[in-house]
């Protein structure tokens, strides 16, 4: 009986969402120029707002990184497809067109956190509460998402994190080395610049620098993922307990690497029906 319920309830939760649909509006995010310039002039940040009718808006929202490794943007499953789910919930999304980083951390840094500022920015006019907004990341996305939930201060920081496969480590032992490299360049020869290269290994291993001012978070991976090991995820959730930061994980089966919105993935209906129950469990 209680199995039965649950599948209703998951198929109400899928009709709900199919059912709904808002168009996005598109705005640059740097219209007077980025603060961190890109080694390429023609990639620009663009954000994306999905936003729930004003009378069922909650006032959260969610800002989205899809993944590609740092040297492209799966912007469709991995952004654009889950609007409806979140606008369903009352939920603004906000997809993030991010700058490729060409071994400058900095560019896709400083563009997500002024996507975390610009959504802050027009909570008025957007019907968000500002001590509401959250971070979502796919893969190196999720390493984007997890940089800044551990890095950013002020009116950058987000108040909750999503993590679907995410790169968190940038120990070569564990990490997506595209990824890697694509983010902080590749590893210098000379001996002094290896030495601060090093430590920026250690800075952007998000799993190092998680404390107790971390924002929550949700946290699903596959077991079989054979592009970025599981172990990202599960150290990253250790950390999380280790500093009482309230987390929740998600381990299935099988699935491999970059399935996002995809209802191909096998647990794409358990994935949905699991992440909305986080989402109201706050």
């Amino acid at each position: 009986m209680k199995c039965i319920k649950t599948i209703l309830t998951m198929m109400s939760l899928v009709l709900s969402i199919s059912a709904f649909a808002q168009k996005g509006i598109t705005i640059p995010l740097w219209p007077n120029g980025p603060e961190v310039a890109s080694a390429d002039t023609a990639d620009r940040a663009e954000l994306t707002a999905y936003l729930p009718d004003a009378k069922k808006a909650t006032g959260r929202a969610v800002v989205c990184c899809p993944g590609g490794g740092y040297s492209h943007l799966a912007m469709d499953h991995e952004g654009h497809q889950w609007a409806t789910f979140f606008n369903s919930q009352g939920i603004a999304l906000i997809v993030l067109k991010y700058r490729m980083p060409h071994g400058d951390r900095l560019v896709p840094i400083s563009d997500a956190q002024a996507a975390i500022r610009m959504v802050r920015s027009r909570a008025a006019e957007w019907h968000i509460n500002p001590d509401d907004v959250g971070i979502m990341g796919f893969s190196a996305g999720g390493h984007l998402a997890s940089t800044i939930a551990t890095h950013a201060t002020g009116d950058a920081a987000p108040n909750f994190q999503i993590l679907f496969y995410p790169v968190i480590t940038m120990d070569l032992g564990f990490t997506h080395k595209g990824s890697h490299d694509n983010f902080l360049g590749k590893a210098p020869e000379d001996k002094k610049a290896l030495k601060e290269y090093k430590k920026l290994e250690m800075e952007f291993s998000n799993d190092l620098q998680v404390n107790r001012t971390t924002p929550r978070a949700f946290l699903a991976l596959s077991d079989d993922d054979k592009a970025v090991p599981a172990a990202n995820g599960f150290n990253y959730y250790q950390q999380l307990y280790k500093h009482d930061v309230p987390a929740s994980i998600h381990i299935y089966p099988t699935g491999g690497h970059g399935w996002g919105y995809r209802e191909t993935f096998a647990y794409h209906y358990q994935m949905i029906f699991e992440l909305k129950g986080w989402l109201q469990s706050f």
